[in-house]
Formats: structure tokens, sequence, C-alpha cells
């Protein structure tokens, strides 16, 4: 059953095929979003195992990060020219075919390769997701079907670190590439047998290969020049400069190319979505920073195991799922304008917090409180922050928007991490000691509560209540639960 722009989605929630279609892309999602709960979790037992630096464990991170944000966009554009349901298998295999290598790594340079392969599974699998569920249910179900989506993701993200940290410490940190292997070979025929095919028809015209290729080959380069710059390499200073080259050329494509711009610049128009994405850097360049530090400094600092450092995370992910909702239902009635300054305020303070965490550490009266005021900035701003982006354009283009910040959060988490280190003096070996790594952590965390402060007083000079735009319940909800996902699993 093909649903397309003309034909209108008549799937029912209560039905066989609409329960298949739940359990597909709640399936396909959570590859993805259980994989980068625990990477960071498992970075120091990676870097033991293959006696990788701290650039490796950069770039285990990054790899992934840089070509799903730059391919994210083509990705949902290629679901609505050939098929999403096609789209999203091919990106389950690819994700768990580079699952499978990244397991099955002999050294950090594979690995790191096989990341950046999965990033580009990723970004064929996670616009296609939630796209299924737009194209195939009734209108009438399309609400609830998204809330079961969001709601089991959470679960799984919940789960996840407790999860990951037993398969760390367990069987090893390559079982948490290769628990993708099984749910692929679940997830695809499953997808193929029971999930209706869509397209939409009216996509035509050339993909724009161009800008995906300059955007990823600019994050790519300002991304190694960030990660070297440390080292006192030569090659940083060209490689930043053509780095900051292929951006401009990015924008002068895109600006240029009259149909098919993977990012048409016409959308910055609106000074709300502007303003609003530039609080989204702010806000996940240091959500990135944050969970990529603190994962580390419970390990090599505190002394905890993996399986503890990925439980103490657990509160954070628990506020979200339980409040989000409600924090995107107060925002609507008080404007986003509060809560994306109260947030990234309380965020901040959080971090300041983690000042508290060193040797000898005690969970309930040094790290919980920071992870319960970090988890009530979280639920604060997220759900608001993408309900908003949603609501400062037109409806018709709520997709493109959607992509945008989220390629946007994802970028920023990817220059937070490869510039950390360099920002607060953190050595290539400093992950093996814990004296310097605990003296680089402390001087992180004021930076990272310096950019939410950044972000904090952006929003409120600012933003303003949107004029009303989609107002249907569904676009309410989907501006909820589709908040850009942090590279440690955290979803809005």
């Amino acid at each position: 059953m093909a649903v397309t722009a003309q034909h209108a989605p008549a799937v029912r929630i209560s039905t066989p095929t609409g329960r298949w279609i739940l359990l597909t892309t709640v399936l396909g999602s959570s590859m993805a979003l259980l994989d980068s709960t625990v990477v960071n979790v498992a970075l120091p037992h990676i870097g033991r195992d293959l006696d990788a630096s701290l650039a490796a464990l950069q770039w285990t991170v990054n790899a992934y990060m840089l070509t799903l944000a730059g391919l994210i966009l083509l990705g949902g554009t290629l679901g609505d020219r050939y098929g999403r349901r096609r789209i999203f298998v091919l990106g389950v295999l690819w994700f768990a075919a580079a699952s499978l290598l990244c397991g099955l790594a002999p050294n950090a340079g594979v690995l790191v390769a096989a990341r950046a392969l999965q990033g580009i599974g990723g970004a064929l699998l996670t616009p296609g997701s939630l796209a299924l569920i737009q194209a195939s249910f009734h209108p009438d179900d399309r609400a609830r079907a998204v809330g079961l989506w969001s709601g089991f993701g959470g679960i799984g993200a919940a789960v996840g670190p407790f999860v990951g940290g037993w398969l760390v410490d367990g069987p090893g940190w390559r079982w948490v590439f290769l628990l993708n292997v099984p749910l692929a070979l679940v997830c695809a025929p499953v997808a193929v047998r029971h999930v209706p095919e869509s397209a939409d028809p009216r996509a035509h015209g050339r993909f724009d290969v161009l800008g995906a290729a300059l955007g990823a080959l600019s994050l790519a380069l300002v991304t190694y020049a960030l990660i070297e710059a440390g080292h006192g390499s030569a090659a940083v200073a060209p490689t930043a400069a053509a780095g900051v080259a292929a951006g401009v050329a990015f924008v002068y494509v895109e600006k240029h190319r009259a149909t098919a711009a993977m990012m048409p610049l016409d959308i910055f128009a609106s000074r709300q979505f502007t303003a609003v994405n530039l609080v989204t850097l702010c806000v996940y360049a240091a959500f990135g920073g944050f969970f990529f530090l603190t994962a580390l400094q419970l390990q090599v600092v505190v002394g905890w195991s993996a399986l503890q450092a990925g439980t103490a995370l657990l509160p954070t992910t628990v506020l979200m799922l339980l409040f989000s909702a409600r924090s995107g239902a107060l925002a609507d009635r008080i404007g986003p304008r509060i809560p994306l300054t109260a947030g990234p305020l309380l965020c901040a303070a959080a971090m300041l917090l983690m000042l508290r965490v060193g040797e000898g550490a005690d969970y309930l009266t040094d790290v919980l409180p920071a992870l319960l005021v970090m988890g009530a900035g979280m639920v604060t701003l997220v759900a608001p922050l993408t309900a908003t982006v949603l609501a400062s354009v037109a409806t018709a283009r709520a997709g493109l928007a959607s992509g945008i910040n989220n390629a946007a959060a994802r970028a920023a988490g990817l220059v937070a991490v490869a510039a950390l280190p360099l920002v607060s003096g953190m050595g290539p070996e400093a992950y093996r000691s814990a004296t310097a790594f605990d003296a680089a952590f402390r001087r992180a965390m004021p930076v990272l509560a310096g950019v939410l402060v950044a972000g904090a007083v952006l929003a409120c000079a600012t933003v303003r209540r949107p004029a009303p735009g989609c107002r249907h319940p569904e676009c309410r909800t989907h501006g909820c639960v589709t908040a850009p996902p942090l590279e440690d699993g955290h979803h809005g």
C-alpha cells in the first residue's frame, strides 16, 4: 500500500499494520539511540584496548556526528524521492554493517572510519523513522502514534546507559556496536513485510550532492584543525583556512541553487528561526562537551566502572522522559522566551556544580545534585526550543526546519568535542592520568557554563512568541518529541 501526497494515509494504530509500523520505527530509532547512549561511557575502555590517544577518542565520537550532521538533510530528501521505507531499510542495514565493522575494528583508525560509515547509515534511517509515522497513520491517530514512538524511545534512552555500562564492563565495549546487528535483522524484514511504502510525488529535480559534500567537508576540516591544534601541527592553519573556504563555498552554492537546495537560505529570513538556531548552537555545544567529559571524569578521576558511570547519568534522562511534554505545553501557554532563557541558565548552574565532582566524590551529595539541576534545565528548554523552531516557519517547511535544527545541534556538539581539549589545555594522554584530566575538566566546565549563559542572553534578547502557525495537536506533539538527540542518547 503506497502512500503519496495524493492519497491520504489511513492506517490506524489499533490495526496490526499500525502496530508493526510502531515496532519498526521504534526499533530503527533505538539502534542509533542506544549506540550513541553508550559510546561516551565506553571511551576509556576503547582507549586502553586499542592504545588510542585522546584525539582518537575524540574522532570516535566526532566521525559519527560529522557524517550524520552533514548528510541528514540529504537522507530525508532521498526518502521523499525514492520511498521512505526503502531508504529507512537501507539505513538500518547500512548502520548494522558499519556497527559490525566497529565491533571488529583491530585499531583506532578502523574504528573511526567505521563510525563515519555509521553516521551515513544514521542519516538515512533517522529522518525516515518519524517520516514513516507521519506519512502512514490516519491524521486522527498521528498524535498518539508519535507520542507512543517518543515514549518507547524515551524508555530506550533511560535503560541505555545501564545496558551499555553492563556491556562494557561485562562482554566488552565491542558489544556496544555488535548489539545493533540482531536489532537490524529483526527491524529490516519487519519493515519490508509490514510497513507501507510512501513517497512524495512532488519530489523531483537533482539532489544537492555538491551542497552536502561541501557542508561535510567544511565540518571535517574545521574539526581536524581543532583536534590537531593542541599538538602543534603545521597543518592546522591551512586546514582551518580550507575548512572556512569550504563553508563559504557551501553558502554560495546554497544561495545560488535555484531548486533542490539542501538548505534553502531564504528560510533564515525568519528572524525567529535564525535566533532559535543560534540558541541551539550554544546549547548543544555545551551539552555535547558536557556529556563527553563527564563520562570520562566519572571513570578516570572518580574511579567508577562503566556501569556506575552510565547509571549515574540516568536522572537527566528520566526527568526528560517524565516532564518534557508538560514543559512543551507550558511554553505553548507562556511563550518560549522564558523557558529558553531559564533552561540554559539552569544547565550552566549544573556545570558549575560539577566542579564538586573529583576524586572520591560521593554520588548523593556531589554528582546527583548537579545532574538533577541539569535535567531540570534540559526539561525546561529542549521541547520548547524545537517547538519554536517549527512554529517560526510555514507549516509546509516544518520538516526542513526540523532537519536544519537537528543538523545545527549535531554540528555544535561536533565542534565542542573537538575544541574542548584545546580550550582546557588537555594533553593527548590526559585521560590516562586522573590528576591531569581532573585539572582540564575543572577548566572546561566554566567555559561550557559561559556558552550556556551566552545562549540564555541571546534567547532573552531575540526570541519572541511566534505568530500562530500550525496548531494541530500532532504538530505540537511533533515539536515536543523531535528535539535534536544528544550524542549521549538523551532525547527531548
